[in-house]
């Protein structure tokens, strides 16, 4: 089934995953103007007391400059941008945050964390696709049953909150039943991994960590040369910090006075995604097992550069290896 119309034209078949704290306008808008859809969660928008709708106006500048860069760049146009919308219980800011993302026509809307038909709705009422990120099997037959167009499969090896299954496993087993968009998050830090993604039946690559590591992204200096000396054995897959299982930097736990090798095991209750800022966020740093191949800051046009460049050799590359001809 191909791509909706809205995703069909990228330079990359990728999306910049949307990284809490990190992902801010400035990311967002060098992913798309670089081909590849820029996402942020709605969450980032911190409001400030007395002044709550910085979500309206990210959204207003995001539209502005890629507008701008459309006008003057016609064959070139910039990718769509994606908002992520925390649907958990605890975000008591999400029937707000849904209502500003439909008054702007949002154009690509990422779930997380449960499945609402409400908020399904509200993005095909103004034209918009829902894309909701699953760990298993049975978490996308909800998430298809419950309105989304399409899905990320969230494997192991994934920044931030991530699953434990196969990348090889959860794509064969959602692709047996479902023919819809499909997006592989997992490791995917080179254009190597993108192609290898399509090639097990994705329609396309959803990278976070090494965008991490990119100078337009809101993280410290020091969170971003640790993906960049850091590689897979520097990870560790616990559930302690946000009661959800995810990947994070060992050495951002130890320099926060824990041992990672010997973690406690957290209350799925304790998840919280109100509207403070969760303290473990800003002290313990996510990041997928593909950092290996960071080795740099850099602009994140240049790391979408390096990703088409390394996409493009790995499919010569395997032409030449199964003796294909691509004349």
């Amino acid at each position: 089934m191909p791509l909706p119309q809205t995703l069909s034209n990228l330079r990359l078949p990728l999306i910049g995953s949307p990284l809490f704290i990190i992902s801010n306008p400035d990311l967002v808008i060098a992913q798309c103007k670089a081909g590849i859809v820029g996402s942020f969660p709605a969450l980032n928008a911190r409001e400030q007391p007395g002044d709550p709708i910085e979500l309206d106006r990210w959204l207003v500048r995001i539209k502005e400059e890629l507008d701008r860069h459309n006008q003057a760049n016609p064959d070139s146009p910039a990718a769509p941008y994606a908002v992520n919308q925390i649907v958990h219980k605890s975000n008591t800011r999400l029937e707000r945050d849904v209502e500003i993302c439909a008054k702007h026509e949002v154009p690509v809307w990422i779930t997380s964390l449960g499945a609402r038909p409400e908020v399904n709705e509200a993005a095909h009422s103004t034209g918009g696709i829902v894309l909701h990120d699953v760990i298993n099997d049975r978490f996308a037959r909800k998430a298809i049953e419950k309105g989304a167009d399409g899905l990320i499969a969230v494997a192991a090896g994934a920044g931030g909150h991530a699953g434990a299954l196969s990348p090889f496993a959860l794509v064969q087993e959602i692709r047996a039943w479902f023919d819809g968009p499909l997006f592989l998050s997992g490791a995917i830090a080179r254009g190597d991994s993108l192609l290898a993604a399509l090639a097990m039946g994705a329609d396309g690559g959803y990278a976070g960590s090494a965008f991490i590591a990119t100078e337009e992204a809101n993280a410290q200096g020091a969170y971003k040369q640790m993906i960049a000396d850091c590689g897979a054995s520097d990870i560790v897959y616990s559930n302690l910090f946000t009661g959800v299982w995810g990947n994070y930097l060992k050495p951002s736990i130890a320099a926060a006075g824990l041992d990672p090798e010997s973690l406690e095991i957290s209350d799925p209750s304790k998840m919280d995604f109100g509207a403070a800022k969760p303290k473990s966020w800003k002290e313990i740093w996510g990041s997928g097992q593909g950092i290996g191949a960071v080795t740099k800051v850099q602009p994140a046009a240049r790391l979408v550069d390096q990703l088409e460049a390394e996409f493009l050799a790995a499919q010569e590359r395997l032409a030449r290896q199964l003796g294909w001809s691509r004349a």
